[in-house]
């Protein structure tokens, strides 16, 4: 019976583990630790000191902890008297699919949903110019089905965003009759704006739209919206806060030019040497930055269920990514539920050093696979010098944006393998090991 209650409370260890974003005010009220801070705070000060039309691009590497501090950021400009619509991208549109025009078109449907939920009434002449392009549009298809959903009075704003979520069909509809007609791009975000303004003044609250996950599209598609479309996609007289990939900083062209509109904000990797320090056997941890993550550990593994020195090294195998610190701990909970459903006579199991190395070597293996042989010398390279010989290839960039290679911040910038990586390469004794 022992054992069967070890295990329950392994897997809801595990389960504690993946409570990212923080989202119910219970899980805030237990797991929230003071993470992130700094960035919050530029975050907050920047989206106040910014116009009312202001946006805002906030990037960082993925797992990072982009999605928590919006989820933060949300709440805090709630409490300033903001009416927030925080959304992820990838609840609205199959993220193959987006493009400028459906980030607006969710965009409206999103500020329409919310002001309804709020009971803020929007003039009918605002909600039909969403709607009539239906019925210019050559798909009778798709007219016939809203007039079905208006004459049967049902959820109108759930129909087009379950549309715009599911069919593709559906989202070249709009992309065709928007990109067809400049002036019908330029209404869209008309519309977005006396949405906006019937909300304020229903409110007397300014409005912030937040959009997430827009960081996880590939550069290609990243280009098109923020290069090529970026006066569309800035038009609505709104404060946005974007997202966008880490690796778009490292395009110059493009760095400018959302420069040239907005402010950049970075979330930087958690570091827990200084470069000088990184690569020494006897290293000198910052010791506030790994208590950071282990608060973050120690909320969701009870302190009985993992030891001591256990605890350490998980933190510091994370390389400092808040979702490699929640990758390893879950792969260790797993390690023990594992072994509890082959032996359940083990009451007292603890993560220890054998399960940590079963977890270890699960995720070193998941790097491998993923790994082009042709990478090997780059990531050798890198590990020597703390940089790369050229921060734009793509070769860089996707070592980069897999977490194969982390970015760190002194004065300079420094780059460095994740610490699985590091041991990958010296199992293949690509490496010397550290004197």
């Amino acid at each position: 019976m022992a054992a069967n209650d070890r295990y329950k409370r392994f897997m809801q260890a595990y389960r504690n583990l993946g409570l990212f974003p923080l989202l119910e005010p219970q899980e805030i009220e237990d797991f929230r630790v003071k993470y992130g801070r700094r960035t919050l705070a530029r975050l907050k000060q920047e989206v106040q000191a910014s116009k009312a039309n202001g946006k805002v691009i906030f990037t960082g590497h993925r797992g990072c902890g982009k999605s928590t501090l919006l989820h933060e950021l949300n709440i805090s400009m709630q409490q300033q008297q903001h009416f927030v619509v925080l959304f992820s991208i990838a609840d609205m549109v199959e993220m193959s699919d987006v493009n400028h025009v459906n980030i607006l078109y969710a965009i409206a449907l999103m500020l329409l949903s919310k002001a309804s939920k709020h009971g803020v009434a929007i003039p009918d002449s605002t909600k039909k110019h969403l709607l009539n392009w239906f019925t210019t549009t050559t798909s009778t298809t798709y007219t016939d089905q809203l007039k079905q959903e208006l004459g049967a009075g049902g959820d109108l704003w759930g129909f087009l965003s379950a549309k715009l979520k599911k069919e593709d069909t559906f989202r070249n509809e709009i992309k065709v009759t928007f990109e067809r007609r400049v002036s019908e791009l330029s209404e869209l975000s008309d519309t977005i704006d006396r949405i906006a303004a019937a909300i304020q003044t229903a409110t007397k609250k300014e409005v912030l739209v937040i959009i997430d996950d827009l960081d996880k599209l590939d550069l290609s598609v990243v280009e098109s919206i923020y290069r090529d479309n970026i006066n569309a996609l800035f038009s609505p007289n709104i404060r946005i806060v974007f997202t966008i990939p880490i690796s778009v900083v490292r395009e110059p062209k493009l760095l400018a030019t959302l420069q040239s509109f907005c402010q950049i904000i970075l979330l930087s990797v958690t570091k827990f040497f200084t470069q000088d320090q990184a690569h020494q056997v006897d290293g000198e941890a910052i010791a506030e930055n790994v208590e950071i993550l282990q608060e973050i550990l120690d909320k969701r593994i009870p302190s009985d269920l993992i030891a001591p020195n256990v605890r350490r090294q998980l933190v510091l195998l994370s390389g400092g990514v808040l979702r490699e610190l929640i990758r390893l701990g879950q792969e260790c909970c797993r390690e023990c539920m594992l072994e509890l459903e082959l032996d359940s006579d083990q009451p007292d199991l603890v993560i220890n050093d054998d399960i940590l190395a079963a977890a270890v070597k699960t995720l070193r293996n998941q790097f491998a696979r993923s790994l082009g042989s042709q990478l090997y010398d780059l990531l050798v390279e890198i590990y020597a010098d703390f940089t790369p010989p050229d921060a734009r290839s793509s070769e860089f960039l996707e070592l980069l944006h897999g977490l194969f290679v982390l970015e760190y911040e002194n004065d300079d910038l420094w780059y460095d393998l994740h610490p699985l990586v590091t041991d990958l390469l010296q199992r293949k004794q690509l490496l010397k090991l550290p004197t």
